[in-house]
């Protein structure tokens, strides 16, 4: 079984964001990057898949400017056996994006495609969704457990109010949530050893698919400051003070 993780550049989760000085996007000149929090325990799912014997390969694949290769080399370190970098400078949307993993798909012939359920930077949570649409293939979404057995796999998803398990065949899409697993730390050696894996290049031309923008970006604000709280003395006075002032009941 052949396994295809998509996996994000992003802002590190612990870093700050700032946003431009005229508001066109985020500032993101000397901000350390990482791969996505989502992303990394999809990571972490294909490779524990790897070493249960259910799965025979695991491909890492990103999409972005040359940069993306230190995250594609993070995810080998970790355990995928070879990646591949699509190649654009350009933001680019939901179905773009999944329009280019299903080229990768039938280029390489995948079984199934983890990711994470969505990136922490534009939080849309739409790729995996809009990828087993195109790929008409069953998804399991917000997985919090996985299990592949007899060419088909279990998944435990995170729903309103609980949990929902369902059965699906192979191949199939799944989307991660974060008590799936908790994602290993890559050892030296393996980092080392991840340096000779390889990544290959292509670009959406090569693949022929096209991802040119229907969206504009206006413009970027940063979220208003919250104004600084206050004490009362009595629950009488919190309760006129949601009345009268914040308006509230």
């Amino acid at each position: 079984m052949k396994v295809l993780v998509a996996i994000k550049r992003v802002v590190d989760a612990y870093v700050k964001v700032r946003v431009k000085s005229d508001g066109t996007g985020v500032d993101l000149a000397n901000a350390k990057m990482a791969i996505n929090p989502f992303c990394e325990i999809a990571v972490e799912e294909a490779i524990r898949m790897k070493e249960a014997g259910a799965a025979d390969e695991v491909i890492a694949v990103s999409i972005g400017a040359t940069q993306c290769q230190e995250q594609i080399r993070t995810a080998l370190a970790l355990g995928a056996d070879r990646g591949i970098l699509i190649e654009n400078d350009e933001a680019l949307e939901p179905l773009a994006i999944a329009k280019l993993l299903k080229a990768i798909i039938d280029k390489e012939g995948i079984d199934l495609v983890i990711l994470g359920k969505q990136s922490i930077d534009t939080d849309n949570n739409q790729t995996g969704q809009m990828l087993a649409a195109l790929c008409d293939w069953p998804q399991g979404t917000f997985a919090c457990n996985a299990e592949v057995r007899d060419g088909k796999i279990e998944v435990t998803r995170e729903i309103d109010g609980g949990e929902q398990t369902v059965l699906l065949n192979l191949p199939a899409v799944l989307t991660t949530d974060l008590r799936l697993n908790e994602p290993r730390y890559a050892s030296l050696p393996n980092i080392m050893k991840a340096k000779k894996k390889p990544i290959d290049t292509t670009t959406p031309a090569d693949l022929g698919v096209d991802v040119s923008s229907n969206l504009k970006t206006l413009s970027v604000e940063a979220p208003a400051e919250r104004s600084a709280g206050i004490m009362v003395e009595s629950v009488d006075e919190l309760v006129a003070k949601l009345k009268t002032e914040a308006k509230v009941i």
